[in-house]
């Protein structure tokens, strides 16, 4: 799960490098906004982009591709 915000230009990037691990792996992921969601915005509002995988934090503000795939696939 990706957790960010519109007009964040981090989250658009991370958005990138998540599609372009998940996508070719066919795993399916979903993004959550901190706007108007109080729990999201309360742990996350200073963290986004955030990556979640399996509901473990990965990645806070940067992604790694590398390390996304050998998360998802490890």
């Amino acid at each position: 799960m990706l957790i960010g915000k519109p007009g964040c230009h981090l989250c658009d990037e991370a958005r990138d490098v998540v599609a372009s691990v998940c996508d070719p792996l066919q795993i399916a992921w979903e993004e959550e906004s901190i706007i108007g969601n109080p729990r999201w915005a309360a742990r996350y509002a200073d963290f986004i982009p955030v990556v979640l995988v399996d509901g473990v934090e990965h990645a806070m503000w940067r992604v790694d591709p590398g390390g996304l795939h050998r998360a998802l696939t490890g």
